[in-house]
């Protein structure tokens, strides 16, 4: 079980963060405090794993907290669940070794996803003596988009095997996504949203024809997996 301390001075907020973080299994809230005097003085007399933390805090801001924490050697991981969207403030609490940032208001399935990638990476690291290096990746996040599995929202991945598989037959030339639309009998708003995808993760390659008149031309070329 992983114990968590929620430290937030809005309690209305902190109820909410409690709710989500217990929501995901294997987490416990081992308590919820306003302010960091006391979330300090809570971590030197309790086991906690992780601490969900505002900056913006009364007597100890976010910040403060996590540079004294660090300074008593306390190697709690922290994720960043704030309004605070200045870059310094984000730069300094990720020198400080945090391993998450969320800017409020957030979804409950990026708290959730955060959650469930920090179980991952306390199952590896707290759980095993020594790692292979596509465990190391997975929660260090090194590797590219590529290699990420997971769809965007709206993608189905039957539908874009289908268009890898057409573009990767037709990898010696460049494809308009009318001529790839009409060929695989899609709709040409469809291809485009696939083909996107497939550009953002390094599938094909983009190229843009200008013409003499209209506009210019989207060109598709299969580049590799």
């Amino acid at each position: 079980m992983i114990n968590v301390l929620i430290v937030e001075d809005d309690p209305m907020v902190a109820k909410l963060n409690q709710k989500y973080v217990e929501s995901v299994d294997g987490f416990n809230v081992k308590g919820t405090i306003s302010n960091g005097e006391e979330a300090l003085r809570f971590c030197q007399k309790n086991k906690v794993d992780l601490i969900i933390l505002d900056i913006y805090m009364p007597r100890l801001d976010g910040i403060s907290f996590l540079k004294e924490l660090r300074k008593k050697f306390m190697m709690i991981d922290v994720i960043l669940v704030t309004a605070s969207k200045e870059t310094q403030n984000i730069d300094a609490v990720l020198k400080l070794g945090a391993v998450d940032y969320l800017i409020k208001p957030f979804d409950y399935e990026r708290l959730k996803n955060s959650l469930e990638s920090y179980a991952n990476r306390h199952r590896i690291l707290c759980c095993t003596d020594t790692v292979k290096q596509d465990e190391l990746d997975q929660i260090t996040k090194s590797f590219d988009a590529r290699n990420d599995t997971r769809l965007k929202k709206g993608l189905h991945k039957k539908t874009l095997e289908r268009i890898r598989q057409f573009m990767k037959n037709n990898d010696k030339k460049y494809l308009s996504s009318e001529i790839i639309a009409e060929e695989m009998r899609l709709s040409k708003v469809t291809i485009r949203r696939y083909l996107e995808y497939m550009e953002e993760i390094g599938q094909i390659k983009l190229e843009v024809e200008y013409g003499s008149v209209g506009r210019p031309s989207h060109l598709y070329k299969y580049i590799g997996d």
